[in-house]
């Protein structure tokens, strides 16, 4: 195996590298879940992560990977039987459609392309034909981690509004939240699924369910069995800082520290600085002459570009290309994308010198792999991140003379 020096480029859509004040928050002594130390710091990182998911309703923290955030979210809202309405837009919005089934629901799968998003229009165009309000959820990723396409989930509710349907709206925002603008309020959301590995810029371990009054009624009357996903059981305890079981102590203290980064430096400047990176990085794909997965500007996301990879050539080869010259991973294509496509993650602790290197790494790997492109993407992307700092001097220098 290759030694390297320096530190590896973790250029994966997540888990995302994680800040140097994140790793020294969780080097700290195991402490006593049941103790009022915990008690203040549990409650601390509830109240951060309402503020996250902008809500004023509870958040439920498990000790848990997305998936099981994911399944929390089917066993406490539906009954076995029960039909709901979900979207083809990419590999992860696949596997939620298997677990849904594996629980007995009953999914009306919408396909796509894994090029776009949930489409808004054909949602309620669905909506309107059930007349019986059959369909009791309708379950959108709102960013698809495999495909780089971000679903608009303000104009889904909008959609499911227009035509008076009374479905639960249940929303994946395992890549998106502290990443994209998410309202989980405004946009009338009733589970909203994340994790801590992506945007909260944590090691993998806790999965987080923001929940509404609607689905939290339609938990007491569900059918489905559950235990260690049981929202009420952990709401007991939580109000008073408690988990019903032994919690990922560290971790929490990890979200409390990456909370407290996400507001220093401001969400609408996070949500901003992702944007700038993701256009810095599909303007080096174009020059390069290589192809954006994502078709539709509108739903680009700022999370991660999905590159496909010129016909003859194997991403997966040209990703180990990488690895083994550069120190760098990208992330792979997933399943039907399997090889053909590399994914550029640029999201949690990501500058612009960060994206710079990376994409350096990935103009090399280009070369060194005999891909066909257009050498200068990496100037393309300067140029755009050039422009945005100039932009931003400049209005900082005109409010400093007014």
């Amino acid at each position: 195996m290759t030694k390297h020096q320096g530190r590896h480029f973790l250029q994966i859509p997540g888990p995302s590298p994680v800040p140097d004040r994140v790793l020294r928050a969780m080097d700290m002594p195991v402490i006593d879940h049941r103790s009022s130390e915990f008690s203040e710091l549990a409650k601390a990182v509830f109240e951060g992560s309402r503020k996250i998911f902008k809500t004023s309703g509870p958040v439920i923290i498990f000790p848990s990977s997305g998936t099981g955030a994911w399944e929390a979210a089917i066993v406490n809202t539906l009954s076995p039987g029960d039909k709901v309405l979900m979207v083809e837009t990419g590999h992860f919005a696949t596997l939620w459609r298997q677990m849904a089934a594996r629980w007995g629901i009953e999914v009306d799968f919408m396909p796509g392309d894994w090029r776009h998003g949930a489409e808004p229009a054909a949602i309620e165009a669905r909506l309107a034909q059930d007349s019986s309000h059959a369909i009791k959820a309708v379950m959108v990723v709102h960013n698809e981690t495999s495909t780089g396409v971000t679903s608009r989930v303000g104009d889904i509710r909008t959609a499911m509004d227009k035509v008076g349907h009374p479905a639960l709206l249940l929303v994946d925002t395992i890549s998106s939240l502290g990443s994209i603008d998410y309202r989980h309020d405004e946009w009338k959301v009733d589970v909203s699924v994340s994790c801590s590995q992506k945007g909260f810029m944590l090691p993998p371990g806790l999965g987080f369910n923001a929940i509404s009054e609607k689905a939290r009624a339609a938990a007491k009357t569900n059918k489905m069995p559950r235990s260690y996903w049981d929202w009420e059981e952990m709401l007991k305890p939580n109000a008073a800082g408690f988990f019903p079981y032994t919690p990922a102590t560290n971790l929490l203290y990890g979200l409390r520290e990456a909370i407290a980064m996400l507001f220093e430096e401001g969400l609408e400047a996070v949500f901003a600085r992702h944007k700038r990176l993701a256009t810095a990085t599909r303007a080096a794909v174009a020059h390069w002459g290589l192809e954006v997965l994502c078709l539709e500007p509108a739903e680009y996301s700022p999370v991660l570009t999905a590159v496909l990879m010129p016909p003859g050539h194997d991403a997966d080869q040209f990703r180990k290309t990488v690895l083994d010259n550069y120190n760098m991973s990208l992330g792979s294509g997933l399943s039907k994308l399997s090889g053909k496509v590399f994914r550029i993650g640029h999201l949690g602790e990501c500058n612009e010198l960060t994206l710079l290197g990376a994409l350096t790494g990935v103009e090399m790997g280009l070369s060194l792999a005999g891909v066909p492109h257009r050498a200068g993407g990496v100037a393309a992307a300067m140029t755009v991140l050039e422009e945005r700092t100039q932009s931003n001097v400049s209005a900082q220098l005109k409010v400093i003379s007014n």
